[in-house]
């Protein structure tokens, strides 16, 4: 399918490249691009011949959050009559499908990714930065509290504390500093970051789509448990899995000392 506001490729086997297009608005998100990314989200993740994501923006920024020249507009209507954020209607969507996806998602963050847009970023499973990549939770900025789940994954990935200077200051930080506090996995040279993103989701494509998918499961939901919670979920995950193909693949290739070959093309 054609999309006005996003790009698709598949640049390696079992690994898909959703870029931003709306370079010329810092790939801010606009009722549009938001309609996209989740029909592509759902799309993506009913193909099984998918089994990683790749999330980047097209030019200099990855994302800037919501497009202000569309929230400027929509602050100017009647909020009696709309009864409701913005960002219920344009970024939540996203960040929920692309947190909720079954497969993983890694953000190859190519420029700048503020606020909403930076909480995209969060809201995926790895984050692979650019040295030109500018970071911030700069909502405080503007007048405004986080909106877009930052203030949700950001202490489970840099702890409360720096969570919280962020967050209140909407201080922005280059990829390196990103990297020495734990927002992002890795920092590249810019021409080799999609690249380093497809190399790593291809790592990742050669594994079997249900574990990856049960393994993903299993670190997000584990979030909201306690050990015992977690463990029972492992267990159950694992009584699941006794039964599949995949799972006899992989033993017996192990023990006979070859590569699985997997079953890459239906479920």
């Amino acid at each position: 399918m054609t999309y006005q506001t996003i790009l698709l490729d598949r640049p390696a086997p079992g690994v898909a490249l959703i870029t931003l297009n709306r370079p010329e608005r810092g790939n801010g998100v606009v009722p549009e691009m938001a309609a996209d990314l989740v029909h592509a989200l759902a799309a993506l993740e009913a193909d099984f011949s998918v089994r990683v994501l790749v999330l980047t923006g097209a030019g200099k920024q990855f994302c800037a959050g919501a497009d202000l020249v569309e929230f400027k507009r929509y602050l100017e209507t009647d909020h009696a009559r709309t009864q409701e954020p913005y960002n219920a209607r344009v970024l939540f969507p996203v960040t929920q499908r692309l947190a909720s996806c079954r497969l993983p998602v890694i953000a190859a963050i190519n420029g700048g990714a503020t606020a909403g847009g930076l909480d995209l970023a969060l809201a995926c499973d790895m984050r692979i930065a650019s040295t030109a990549a500018k970071m911030g939770e700069t909502y405080i900025k503007l007048g405004l509290n986080p909106g877009n789940g930052g203030t949700y994954f950001m202490p489970r990935l840099i702890g409360s504390g720096m969570a919280a200077e962020l967050a209140l200051t909407g201080d922005i930080i280059d990829a390196d500093r990103a990297l020495e506090i734990g927002l992002v996995n890795r920092v590249v040279a810019p021409e080799d970051l999609i690249d380093s993103a497809v190399a790593l989701a291809a790592r990742i494509a050669e594994r079997p789509r249900l574990a990856i998918e049960a393994t993903k499961n299993q670190l997000r939901q584990s979030w909201h448990m306690d050990l015992i919670g977690s463990m029972n979920m492992s267990f159950w995950g694992v009584a699941a899995m006794t039964h599949t193909a995949d799972l006899r693949e992989g033993v017996n290739a192990a023990l006979e000392k070859r590569a699985p070959r997997y079953n890459q093309t239906d479920g």
